[in-house]
């Protein structure tokens, strides 16, 4: 689990939609499971697995939790164009299940359920058609205590089941409570990596401010003497 962490304008959100296609990059290159890809636009990255949540999770609030988990691909029935509501109601209870995500029904209008709800069901949405890394930008702004404990838990459950995941976060208690690795952006450039086991809190803040550099030599050196092993 990385973070991708950085001030206002760092590029993080740059980045990320880079990544889910939505931008093409200008120069560099892209590899994914070791092999250089050529992505184009949102169906390539959704083609080999990324999945990306956005911060304004993109949900119909007046459709229920199923239509939304389907929306864009729905079953269609044996009797076309009538849609097979039972299968689909089958797989978003068992996809919901497997993420252990609690919501009072999956007939329940999005408009109804609390932040953290909302955010299980953009979540569970990314998951349910094979994705391999999840893409996650600000999961926790704008929640309370206790939705923000269900969100973490949550991507725990996606780390559990092999998911890649990336974090972009603000809070960076959540970040050193969940992630592994942290990833400093800073006016569109990387200048910063951290294992969370070996860096403190002063250090990402001096990576994402550059008020002291000083900070970051030691973790710096530890990095580079383990890629050298």
């Amino acid at each position: 689990m990385v973070a991708l962490v950085g001030d206002n304008g760092a590029g993080k959100s740059t980045l990320i939609k880079t990544i889910a296609g939505i931008y093409l990059p200008d120069t560099g290159e892209i590899s994914f499971e070791g092999h250089q890809v050529h992505i184009t636009g949102p169906r390539d990255v959704a083609h080999l697995g990324i999945a990306t949540v956005y911060q304004d999770l993109a949900l119909c609030d007046n459709l229920d939790v199923v239509a939304n988990l389907y929306l864009g691909r729905e079953e269609e029935g044996p009797i076309r164009p009538v849609l097979n509501e039972e299968v689909m109601e089958k797989r978003a209870v068992d996809v919901l299940r497997t993420l252990s995500v609690k919501l009072p029904h999956v007939r329940t209008p999005i408009a109804s359920l609390s932040g953290g709800q909302r955010q299980s069901v953009a979540v569970a949405r990314s998951v349910m058609w094979a994705a391999k890394v999840v893409l996650l930008d600000e999961p926790t702004a704008a929640l309370g205590v206790a939705q923000t404990k269900q969100v973490l838990e949550l991507i725990r459950r996606l780390k559990d089941q092999g998911l890649g995941v990336v974090v972009i976060s603000h809070n960076l208690a959540d970040v050193f409570e969940v992630c592994d690795r942290i990833t400093v952006l800073r006016l569109g450039r990387r200048i910063a990596d951290f294992r969370v086991k070996d860096a403190s809190r002063e250090q990402v803040v001096a990576a994402i401010t550059g008020a002291d550099t000083d900070l970051l030599k030691t973790v710096d050196k530890k990095i580079e003497e383990e890629k050298g092993q």
